[in-house]
């Protein structure tokens, strides 16, 4: 069974040809990025209302390769730096909102509200967990703490969304609302470390 090295090790032997590839014909890093993020949101508004599970997930977990592909090519190209991470990451942020976006808009339009609201709960919570953690490190702080980080969010959103396109009831709703109670507890570990470390001590 590989472990964690043999992992990355086999998935960068999987992108890194690709990646050499795009370089070799003109197309950059940041393209990819805007490309990857544009059709992730386009394939989140348009299945996941339509309640096209299956499909969407499908086409998801390969646009999600993007993220790997895109950072992949600025190591490649020596291109990596500040910009790369800044522009991966805001634009995380609109792609996150796409996809449970389109869940509520499913809840909407298929008269559930108890899904529409848990999406709504999700999406506010992961935003807000990414956005103290921006505000933690503009504040000379570090706030990598949480049980609710972004990637294990999406993975088990993707999950609960095939196993709701495969027929299995009441699961979607479920771990939306968990997923929103989690990244409230994310939320509250994060101001909790960075007033750690930014708290005055009361002099005496």
């Amino acid at each position: 069974m590989l472990n964690n090295a043999g992992v990355r090790s086999a998935i960068r032997g999987a992108v890194e040809p690709v990646a050499r590839l795009l370089l070799r014909i003109g197309i950059t890093p940041d393209a990819v990025t805007v490309v990857g993020t544009i059709a992730t949101a386009a394939v989140a508004l348009v299945c996941l209302p339509q309640g096209w599970f299956v499909a969407a997930v499908a086409i998801l977990v390969v646009l999600a390769m993007s993220d790997l592909l895109d950072g992949t090519m600025a190591r490649l190209s020596g291109t990596s730096g500040p910009w790369g991470n800044f522009l991966d990451a805001s634009l995380d942020r609109l792609a996150d909102g796409a996809i449970f976006g389109g869940l509520v808009l499913y809840g909407a339009f298929h008269g559930q509200p108890w899904l529409a609201a848990g999406a709504t709960f999700a999406l506010v919570t992961g935003q807000v967990t990414s956005y103290a953690k921006a505000r933690a490190e503009a504040v000379g702080a570090t706030a990598n703490v949480g049980i609710a980080e972004r990637a294990e969010r999406l993975i088990v959103t993707g999950v609960a969304v095939l196993l709701a396109g495969l027929g299995v009831p009441y699961v979607l709703p479920v771990v939306l609302w968990i997923l929103g109670g989690l990244g409230l507890v994310t939320i509250g570990q994060r101001i909790w470390a960075v007033r750690g470390q930014l708290r005055v001590p009361p002099t005496r």
